[in-house]
């Protein structure tokens, strides 16, 4: 019983920060095991494995490096060790909704790298009544990164979008979780390479039996 409560602790301090404020940063909210996994992943991965990251969905995809720049690899359970990052969050995701009954219906992620000087422009990941994206994830994984390596995650408040909330520094094991049509957000220019892995729980807007395609 103990132990089911330490694994729970952390969902249950993101479904209250969420409920509260719609937004919950927590350094330490992953079991070491996932991130490990991740980490060894990571490792697998050359450059050929991931793909320039474009702005907008299905017909309307396309590429903009004044935009953003970072390149992407996306995540699935036919790999073991991604597939322990997308089974936690299979966990978060029954969580939610039964603590908030989201209706969190499905989970999408990808591992994004920002080579030095690298960024995201500020922008939201859905907008109201456009999208079934719902609920924001940003894990990082990157060891010993220090403030002058920069490449900071910079979040907007919901009511003014020009006024900074808070500066997220990418350290390892830092995970950030919001609403994903509240709050505008940017990824400053880095100076080290950087990794995150950037993530979507979504609700089921299927017209017809036809799912929204995921990406």
């Amino acid at each position: 019983m103990l132990a089911y409560q330490l694994s729970e602790a952390p969902f249950d301090t993101i479904a209250h920060d969420l409920r509260s404020h719609g937004i919950c940063i927590l350094p330490k909210a992953l079991p070491l095991d996932v991130l490990e996994a991740l980490q060894a992943r990571l490792a697998q991965l050359s450059q050929h494995d991931f793909n320039e990251a474009g702005i907008g969905r299905s017909s309307d995809h396309e590429k903009n490096r004044t935009i953003r720049r970072d390149k992407i690899h996306w995540l699935d359970d036919s790999d073991p060790l991604e597939a322990k990052l997308l089974a936690h969050m299979q966990e978060m995701q029954d969580f939610l909704n039964r603590r908030l009954f989201m209706g969190l219906f499905s989970y999408e992620c990808h591992f994004a790298h920002y080579q030095v000087g690298d960024f995201y422009k500020k922008h939201l990941d859905a907008f109201k009544g456009r999208t079934n994206r719902v609920l924001t994830t940003v894990l990082y994984l990157n060891p010993d990164w220090q403030a002058e390596d920069g490449g900071e995650l910079v979040i907007y408040a919901p009511d003014d979008h020009e006024r900074e909330l808070m500066r997220v520094k990418p350290e390892f094991g830092t995970f950030v979780t919001f609403l994903s049509d509240e709050y505008p957000h940017e990824v400053l220019p880095a100076k080290q390479s950087r990794f995150s892995v950037a993530g979507w729980f979504r609700v089921n807007d299927s017209i017809n039996g036809h799912i929204d395609p995921p990406r």
